[in-house]
């Protein structure tokens, strides 16, 4: 099982680039994949093609009120169930079923209540689930609190993800930073560079080499997407010849063989 993982500030196209690695798997690999996403904004689905079943953050909420109006602390769930055994069932159901690719999503973080037990049974969930694909893809909420949450799991391969700035190197570069202080396992960790036109500017390269961080490959700003994001349709339908598409896939072989 690989697992990857995309973080970054806002803004920087972390979900186009979480879409097209997942058409690159399901037409150059063999094997299931689990796409999770774990942004509150919730817009992987779209660039999949794909409906949006129940949210996991729905889940543990419904699962917050049954214990309250029923006083269930120490007890069961409806039907009998232990609260770990209902959330099982219940992510089980939300996950949208594909041809290839099954999706969950997180949905909008923890509210004000006690939700530290919930979240401990949801990431055996998760960790569990995603045992049983070949690729887990997750797709992350700007900054790095799903990973500092640790309701997502361990990954193999970190992408941080830029667009060509100054501000975007500086927030990669913090989160590459945060790694080694999270309760997680972080295999490799590279930079992508997103949206870039042309050819990469002195004075950002300059600063990528003083970042110290591995850079993988850019992503062109590519015109083609234009009519994909005013219409909505599914980024998975891009032409393969798409320069956008060509770059992630180079990307992902990258990643495949490293």
């Amino acid at each position: 099982m690989t697992t990857i993982a995309l973080a970054g500030k806002g803004g920087t196209g972390k979900t186009t680039i979480s879409a097209l690695l997942i058409r690159y798997l399901t037409e150059e690999r063999n094997g299931s994949i689990l796409a999770i996403d774990a942004d509150p904004a919730t817009n992987l689905h779209m660039v999949l093609g794909m409906e949006m079943g129940q949210t996991v953050g729905a889940i543990r909420e419904g699962m917050l009120d049954q214990v309250q109006s029923s006083g269930a602390l120490a007890g069961s769930m409806p039907g009998g169930m232990s609260k770990q055994e209902y959330l099982d069932y219940q992510v089980q159901m939300a996950l949208e079923e594909g041809e290839r690719i099954d999706l969950l999503v997180m949905g909008r973080p923890e509210g004000p209540g006690c939700y530290c037990a919930a979240n401990q049974m949801l990431r055996v969930i998760v960790d569990r689930l995603g045992k049983q694909y070949d690729y887990v893809v997750i797709d992350n909420e700007a900054g790095m609190e799903h990973l500092s949450r640790r309701t997502t799991r361990d990954v193999d391969v970190l992408l941080l993800v830029t667009d060509p700035t100054q501000r975007g190197l500086t927030t990669a570069k913090y989160m590459a930073d945060m790694v080694p202080e999270l309760d997680i396992g972080v295999g490799r960790t590279y930079l992508v560079v997103n949206r870039l036109r042309g050819d990469m500017p002195g004075p950002l390269a300059q600063t990528i080499e003083e970042t110290g961080l591995e850079l993988l490959g850019t992503v062109p700003d590519d015109p083609e997407m234009a009519e994909f994001e005013f219409t909505g349709r599914p980024l998975v339908e891009l032409p393969a010849d798409t320069a956008v598409y060509q770059a992630v896939a180079g990307i992902v072989r990258r990643i495949l063989v490293g």
